[in-house]
């Protein structure tokens, strides 16, 4: 039997356990599921981190237009976050790759017929392509887009089984339960404009999306029959449990 096709998005928050700097225990629970999974279980990860990896390291003079710092931050930390991928995950007995990616690159037919080939030999090849957007050229998108729609274009191109997008809450919450504090998960959407009036405005501390950004990328890969699921991936083993069923998380379908 074929291995089911995983893509798993994992954002700053997620990879720093809100805190101000990258979590190895976080990226070394990623690799033992990883690990754990691989008899059934191919992955591709899009992360996110490089910015959150730079700060813990260096403080730049903020004198010019903050997306250049940003973009400066990032050329900087990408080759910490990777370091710190490739360490955790190679105890393991796990390889991995780096791809960076911008969204110019998906309107145009060879370069995605590239990006296919190209992360298919790397898995078939037991390598786990590590993508990220390549924030030095990407001026709008380090401002107001995401990893999740980098996500979801990139599970439709490769033809995953599941888009995970691993975040800090248990999926969506309905709009009532949040209000009065005691937060309860929209388990299964069929769907998504019913999703609108659930969810908030708001950002996560590190990263540049909020649900909504979650919810435009799961109408995406479901435009692709692509499963969405919002896991919060700040539990230990939570795409294990999410498997199984074991924790609360929004599923999309």
């Amino acid at each position: 039997m074929a291995k089911k096709r995983i893509l798993l998005k994992i954002g700053s928050n997620t990879l720093t356990k809100e805190t101000n700097h990258i979590s190895r225990g976080k990226i070394e629970d990623l690799g033992i599921q990883i690990a754990a999974l691989n008899d059934d279980y191919e992955f591709i990860i899009v992360s996110s981190g490089a910015i959150a990896a730079a700060k813990q390291f260096v403080k730049l003079d903020n004198q010019d237009k903050d997306v250049f710092v940003k973009q400066a931050l990032a050329s900087i930390g990408q080759p910490h976050l990777m370091r710190i991928y490739n360490e955790n995950f190679k105890d393991l007995g796990l390889n991995t790759s780096q791809c960076l990616l911008s969204y110019s690159d998906f309107e145009k037919e060879q370069t995605k017929k590239n990006i296919v080939n190209t992360i298919n030999v790397l898995v078939k090849n037991n390598y786990i392509p590590i993508i990220n957007e390549n924030d030095t050229v990407a001026t709008d998108e380090i401002r107001f887009g995401d990893n999740d729609k980098l996500a979801a274009l990139t599970a439709v191109l490769l033809n995953v089984d599941i888009l995970i997008i691993a975040t800090n809450t248990n999926g969506i919450y309905t709009k009532d339960s949040i209000h009065d504090e005691v937060p309860q998960t929209i388990k299964l959407v069929n769907d998504l404009k019913s999703l609108e009036k659930e969810i908030g405005e708001s950002k996560s501390s590190h990263g540049t999306g909020g649900m909504q950004s979650k919810i435009e990328a799961a109408a995406i890969s479901k435009a692709a029959n692509i499963e969405t699921w919002i896991v919060n991936g700040l539990n230990d083993n939570f795409i294990l449990k999410a498997l199984k069923d074991e924790i609360e998380f929004t599923k999309i379908v």
